[in-house]
């Protein structure tokens, strides 16, 4: 395999586990971390020996969302020409490629022929959310804050995956505040599989994967694209990148541009500060975990 830089592999009986491991940056997600899962996800994907594929994050989170340090606030800012990795660039250069960048990415964890299980703790924010969401099964840390704060003053998500995954009511309702839900309640509107204390998170997910391994592969394989072409039927690529569109456009809306005003004059905490101080949220940390960055989201 690569000699990655930002997520560390292994493997354990019938199942791989890949993590994410910048935790000095709450796992951040920098292009090249991105890049790296995806190259790993695809070494996997061709070694036999592997039936199921773990998603983690080290330290204190699954992820606090895309690592915003250093981006300047234009479109070619994200176009990556470091890594040298596959997959993870944009595939519509130009106004409004961002979100289709996302999707170019997380749509290969959705074609893979093996499950992919999101384990999460900690802070699962904005792009950490879409990350764990895109996995194929998400077991959680009942104590972990899961949401998507960005919509209160940035732009509509990158992905729209809330109607997919939960009643239409809740959806609203988490898209119209940006508000987060903990583990448990992520779980009871069905945005996740399981939650657990976090002591048991490894060991229980673990468990499941080989709980999965005792299927043979090309039974898997057929399974997962079987249900795969269900959601590809109802719409589920097509309302994708229609919302896609939808947040290219909101972000050069009237006031499109205040939070980057804010971010450039007065740093981007003053600007995150201004977005969620009126909720009063997102500074009180769950336990073991520390406020995100400013430096995430």
């Amino acid at each position: 395999m690569a000699d990655y830089q930002d997520i560390l592999t292994e493997k354990r009986d019938r199942h791989a586990i890949i993590t994410l491991n910048r935790p000095e940056k709450m796992n951040a997600l920098s292009h090249n971390l991105r890049a790296e899962v995806f190259d790993a996800m695809k070494h996997f994907e061709l070694d036999e020996s592997v039936k199921v594929i773990i998603l983690r994050g080290s330290g204190r989170a699954f992820s606090a969302g895309y690592d915003l340090s250093g981006t300047p606030p234009d479109e070619h800012s994200y176009v990556d020409t470091r890594s040298g990795l596959p997959g993870v660039g944009p595939i519509h250069p130009g106004q409004g490629q961002w979100p289709q960048h996302l999707l170019s990415g997380y749509w290969q964890i959705w074609d893979l022929t093996k499950p992919v299980i999101a384990q999460v703790h900690g802070y699962c924010l904005a792009g950490g959310t879409e990350l764990a969401t895109m996995c194929d099964l998400m077991f959680i840390a009942e104590d972990a804050i899961i949401g998507y704060p960005p919509v209160r003053a940035m732009t509509s998500v990158d992905i729209i995956y809330h109607p997919w995954h939960m009643h239409q009511k809740k959806a609203r309702e988490l898209l119209y505040t940006g508000d987060s839900l903990t583990g448990l309640e992520a779980v009871e509107v069905g945005w996740a599989n399981r939650a657990m204390p976090v002591e048991d998170l490894c060991e229980v997910t673990e468990a499941f994967a080989e709980r999965i391994a005792n299927i043979d592969s090309p039974m898997l394989q057929m399974t997962k694209r079987q249900v795969n072409r269900v959601y590809e039927i109802m719409g589920i690529r097509t309302s994708m990148a229609v919302g896609a569109d939808i947040q290219a456009l909101s972000s050069v809306r009237p006031g499109g541009g205040e939070f980057g005003r804010i971010s450039r004059e007065k740093g981007l905490k003053a600007a995150l500060d201004w977005r969620d101080g009126p909720f009063e949220d997102y500074g009180k940390a769950p336990p073991g975990t520390a406020r995100p960055s400013a430096a995430t989201w």
